[in-house]
C-alpha cells in the first residue's frame, strides 16, 4: 500500500509535458519539493522559474540519476507517454537507482503491463480516465463523476425534482437505488453533512456514492 506523500517531501517528475507538468505544478502547490527532469531544453526553461528544481537530462541514463540523487528521492513520476521506449526504460533505470515508489502514466493497457514488469508500483491512464468520466457526463445527469476504484464511484448530480420538500429519510435512496448520499451541497455553496431529517430543496446538488452501475442507474432515472 503506498504512502502519502508529506508536505515538503522531494519528489521527482520525468517529462514536462501536458500530464507531467500538470502534476509537477499539482505537487508544489501541495508543499512538497519538485525536481523536474526533461530531455528538451526549451521545456526546461519553460519550467524553470515554476519549480524548485528543473534540470536537462536523458532519464534514461544510471548514471545521469544518480548524479541528481534519485535515490534519495521517495516518489518519481514519469509522465513520459508518447515514447514508450524512454518510458519504460525511465522505468526501469529509476528502479535500478532505488527510487522507492514509482507511478508511471501508460498510453495503453499493454504500454501499462509492460511499464509495471519493469518495475512501476503504480500505472496510470489518464487519457482512459478522463475519456470514461466525459463518457458518463454526456450520458447522465451528472455534473461530476469519479470512479474511486473499479466498481465504486462517487458522482455529483442535481437533485432529482421528486425529491424537492423530501427528506433523505422519506425518500430512502438507498434502498431504492443502493447509493448513499455523501454530501449535500446548498444553492449558497455550502457543503452539508447528510441526515434522515435534512429537507432536499430544489436547488441542492447531491455528493452520492456506490457501485458505478447504481450511481450511473440513479443519475439516469431519477
Amino acid at each position: 500500500m503506498s504512502r502519502a506523500p508529506t508536505a515538503g517531501e522531494n519528489v521527482a517528475v520525468i517529462g514536462l509535458g501536458r500530464f507531467g507538468g500538470q502534476v509537477a505544478e499539482s505537487l508544489l502547490r501541495l508543499g512538497h519539493e519538485v525536481l523536474g527532469i526533461d530531455q528538451d531544453p526549451h521545456t526546461v526553461q519553460f519550467w524553470a522559474d515554476r519549480l524548485t528544481h528543473v534540470v536537462q537530462t536523458d532519464s534514461t541514463d544510471n548514471e545521469s540519476l544518480q548524479q541528481l540523487g534519485l535515490a534519495e528521492f521517495g516518489r518519481a513520476v514519469v509522465g513520459i507517454g508518447t515514447d514508450l521506449e524512454a518510458s519504460v526504460l525511465t522505468v526501469l533505470t529509476l528502479t535500478e537507482v532505488g527510487v522507492q515508489e514509482i507511478w508511471a502514466k501508460a498510453i495503453s493497457v499493454k504500454h501499462g503491463k509492460i511499464l509495471a514488469s519493469v518495475g512501476a508500483d503504480h500505472v496510470i491512464y489518464p487519457e482512459a480516465a478522463m475519456g470514461d468520466r466525459v463518457a458518463h457526463l454526456i450520458t447522465t445527469k451528472m455534473l461530476d463523476f469519479i470512479e474511486l476504484d473499479e466498481g465504486f464511484a462517487i458522482a455529483k448530480t442535481c437533485l432529482p425534482a421528486e425529491l424537492t420538500g423530501q427528506t433523505i429519510g422519506q425518500f430512502a435512496m438507498r434502498n431504492r437505488y443502493d447509493v448513499t448520499v455523501v454530501g449535500i451541497k446548498s444553492p449558497t455553496g455550502e457543503f452539508l453533512r447528510p441526515d434522515p431529517e435534512t429537507v432536499l430543496t430544489g436547488d441542492a446538488i447531491l455528493i452520492v456514492a456506490g457501485a458505478t452501475d447504481q450511481v450511473q442507474r440513479f443519475a439516469t432515472e431519477t
